[in-house]
């Protein structure tokens, strides 16, 4: 891939009854539910997207302690990983502009003979033993009070990273299917303020020695440098920074025209326009009904366009990514980024994120620090990793048009999106089509199938809390049309089926619910 992909990292806004299958439901449920009539277009594709639109990142924090890498040789890290394929992952974050490689063997010829592992071959021999998973996973939540405690302060270690944190970071991504951005330290600055290149190079050359695909990224949040580490780098610098890397990049036979993406942008400030314009939500003075505020979701189109409008003026064509992105920035929304209620921001991120054009949206993180990971520290699913699988099953990359209106209008508490199914990863028959939806509301909503797609039959995949009402909006827990989510073992992800619907049937969706529903004969024109 040649030239720089404008990446618009870090863009992170907090955004986010009766079940499908139940036989019963009150009096009162049936006059309170939100009447939802939809408008939509499946003769021809809005806007398409990357095949690996939904990605995620690994926080760079993990590499404080070398020794923490070693939980990416979890059978189950690695299970729930592979279910999010084809995806990148993104290794990076604030800590990337503090470390450093450092290898054990300095010469580039004794790479070969000295180095511990072959990627490979890890897939199938490197494993962590259960015992030694367990005091790390131990270990790491200590780690975590710890490096919380430096993003409170802005306060960070410089680290140093062996080629060892290189094989395992890479193994990983290469036995789960995924494909890596490397993100370097542009922190490390010469006296005349640029960018200092040598340690790169010198990483450039290990991953190239041991023939490891991957590309690469310049610094994390740019704007914010002059705040984190009393140094300021200029758009105009920042652009030969990267034009410096480039060449690097060229010179090697392996690299010369591998993906190089930034720079990645935070919170603006009137003084910093020179960069790519980006926006927070503060995590640490949010509530509940942020997570569940249509106002609040919205704020996500308002700011893609001016980052879009800034990206076609500089650089015509080029894409626009959002990364290391979730629900709240400074580490995520205690008890709130974690829970069931981030899905609703979660899942309209993805949706409205695709309508507008967004290329590619990262996920931070799959594991790291923060409270807004996908899984645990006990490496376990959290509510955000199943609704994320589910997109990755049913969701194509061709997004159609569709609006949705009430008695009143255009409906503010329940969101729908309209996709070609995805052909990769189903059976379906082409021309199948999946709406996903979101109901912002503690009432139900009715649904009626537009009339070009009424003899589709429908299968449901609906979403709720394990705990009924507002309290449930706290769980870690989720039930797909009705059961608990949980792996089977640590290397078997549930089977994750939907509930039939008859052809013509109201589409039911729960309050505090988000649901795909997969119309496998809507036979789209698009979707063919």
């Amino acid at each position: 891939m040649s030239g720089i992909l404008i990446l618009a990292f870090v863009i992170s806004i907090l955004s986010h009854g009766y079940y499908v299958g139940a036989s019963v439901r009150s009096a009162r449920d049936e006059v309170n539910f939100e009447s939802v009539n939809l408008n939509v277009d499946l003769s021809r594709v809005l806007k398409r997207v990357n095949e690996r639109f939904l990605s995620v990142a690994i926080d760079a924090s993990l590499v404080a302690e070398e020794k923490f890498m070693y939980l990416l040789t979890s059978p189950k890290l690695r299970t729930l990983a592979k279910a999010l394929s084809p995806a990148f992952l993104r290794f990076g974050g604030t800590r990337q502009d503090f470390m450093t490689f450092n290898p054990a063997f300095l010469h580039s010829n004794e790479y070969h003979k000295n180095s511990v592992f072959d990627a490979d071959d890890l897939c199938e021999r490197l494993e962590l033993p259960p015992i030694l998973e367990e005091r790390l996973k131990q270990e790491w939540a200590l780690q975590e009070v710890l490096l919380q405690k430096e993003d409170l302060q802005r306060k960070y270690r410089s680290v140093k990273f062996t080629e060892y944190a290189v094989d395992l970071l890479y193994s990983f991504t290469n036995c789960s299917g995924l494909d890596l951005i490397f993100g370097l330290n542009e922190l490390l600055r010469t006296t005349g303020n640029s960018w200092d290149s040598s340690n790169a190079r010198t990483l450039i050359q290990y991953c190239e020695s041991k023939q490891y695909s991957m590309a690469w990224e310049l610094g994390n949040e740019p704007n914010s440098y002059e705040k984190k580490a009393g140094i300021r780098v200029n758009g105009y610098q920042l652009g030969q920074d990267f034009i410096q890397l480039r060449r690097i990049l060229q010179e090697s036979k392996l690299y010369h025209d591998t993906g190089l993406y930034g720079p990645d942008i935070s919170q603006p400030r009137e003084h910093r326009r020179d960069l790519l314009e980006g926006y927070y939500v503060n995590g640490r003075h949010t509530s509940l009904n942020d997570f569940l505020d249509p106002e609040v979701l919205n704020t996500l189109a308002l700011k893609t366009h001016e980052v879009m409008e800034t990206v076609d003026l500089a650089s015509p064509g080029k894409k626009v990514w959002l990364g290391e992105t979730s629900s709240a920035y400074g580490g995520g929304a205690e008890g709130l980024s974690d829970t069931f209620v981030a899905g609703f921001m979660w899942l309209d991120k993805l949706g409205l994120g695709a309508k507008l054009g967004l290329d590619v949206v990262i996920r931070q993180v799959l594991i790291g620090s923060g409270t807004y990971h996908l899984v645990d520290d006990n490496l376990d699913p959290l509510p955000d990793y199943w609704l994320s699988v589910l997109y990755k099953r049913l969701v194509g990359p061709e997004v159609l048009s569709i609006e949705a209106f009430s008695i009143l209008g255009k409906t503010k508490r329940v969101r729908v999106y309209l996709h070609c199914t995805n052909k990769k990863s189903t059976s379906y028959k082409s021309g199948a089509v999946t709406l996903f939806a979101l109901n912002l509301s503690k009432s139900p909503a009715r649904i009626a199938v537009p009339a070009m797609v009424s003899n589709s039959t429908v299968e449901a995949f609906v979403l709720q809390s394990e705990q009924p009402g507002e309290e449930g909006l706290y769980s870690k827990s989720v039930k797909l049309n009705g059961e608990v989510l949980k792996m089977v073992d640590d290397r078997t992800l549930p089977s994750l089926q939907g509930t039939p619907l008859a052809a013509g049937e109201h589409l039911r969706l729960p309050g505090y619910s988000f649901a795909f529903y997969l119309l496998s004969e809507a036979q789209a024109l698009a979707c063919r």
